[in-house]
């Protein structure tokens, strides 16, 4: 039975393609990523691969979502346009009140830095630098002063429990507590939504514990948040789960109806 609240999960085509509205119509300030009719797809050696196949999201402002599916089910791609690191060859994606599927590489690199902040499985921390400095480096690009970079790192790497660890370097932290600093330097821009690319592929099951229940904490404070996975057991963690499969959403539910499937062997 489909629950019809304002918070339930689009489970169909047709419920979707309602709430993420019609071509060239600005979103409602509820929605920070919209997606309608995206279409990607590859020349790979006179080959076309279609990657997506014409995908509708909707995304509210604050929701913690998971985006999940096998290899080549196009989650991949999905999340390089959700971030601005692509376009695609067809179809609108709106990121925050911005047609963004239509800007040029200048205007796209502006928002990407403004607007979304990325957490890779790789840490991608300078090995010298403190924690603090980790974290203070997209602020030295976007040209904020020195006191003030100080101070919003020292926030960010506190709402990552690591307060007590901003003078410590990458060497001297464990891994759940690198992967932590990566989420901080994502955050200390104060971005739309923070994008994070299989966070838990190069930690182990506890260390992938303390991961997703800092997520939940940032999900708590009404931080908006996108997992992409492989992984079930990480994607329950979010609150939403839409399961990509052949370039299209396969699934889209609550947490508690993904585990549900995933107990009861689908």
């Amino acid at each position: 039975m489909t629950n019809e609240t304002d918070e339930a999960p689009l489970s169909t085509t047709a419920e979707r393609q309602i709430v993420v509205g019609a071509a060239g119509q600005t979103p409602g300030k509820d929605w920070v990523i919209v997606t309608r009719g995206l279409k990607r797809e590859y020349d790979m050696g006179g080959e076309i691969v279609r990657a997506l196949r014409g995908v509708n999201l909707a995304v509210r402002r604050n929701e913690y979502v998971a985006i999940m599916g096998p290899s080549g089910s196009g989650k991949s791609t999905l999340m390089n346009l959700i971030g601005c690191l692509d376009t695609p060859n067809e179809g609108e994606y709106w990121l925050n009140g911005q047609l963004v599927s239509s800007m040029k590489d200048d205007d796209l690199a502006r928002v990407r830095n403004k607007e979304i902040g990325f957490v890779f499985q790789t840490f991608n921390l300078l090995p010298r630098a403190s924690a603090l400095h980790n974290v203070e480096l997209p602020l030295v690009y976007a040209g904020i002063s020195s006191a003030e970079r100080k101070e919003r790192a020292f926030e960010a790497l506190k709402s990552v429990k690591l307060g007590d660890r901003v003078h410590h370097r990458p060497n001297e932290l464990s891994g759940g507590q690198r992967q932590r600093v990566a989420i901080a330097r994502a955050l200390v821009n104060r971005p739309s939504i923070l994008l994070a690319d299989e966070p838990t592929g190069n930690l182990d099951s506890a260390t992938s514990e303390e991961i997703m229940n800092v997520f939940e904490s940032l999900a708590d404070t009404g931080q908006t948040v996108i997992m992409v996975t492989h992984e079930p057991d990480i994607a329950a963690h979010a609150r939403r789960v839409v399961v990509l499969r052949d370039g299209l959403i396969a699934s889209d539910d609550r947490r508690e109806r993904f585990a549900a499937k995933m107990g009861g062997g689908h």
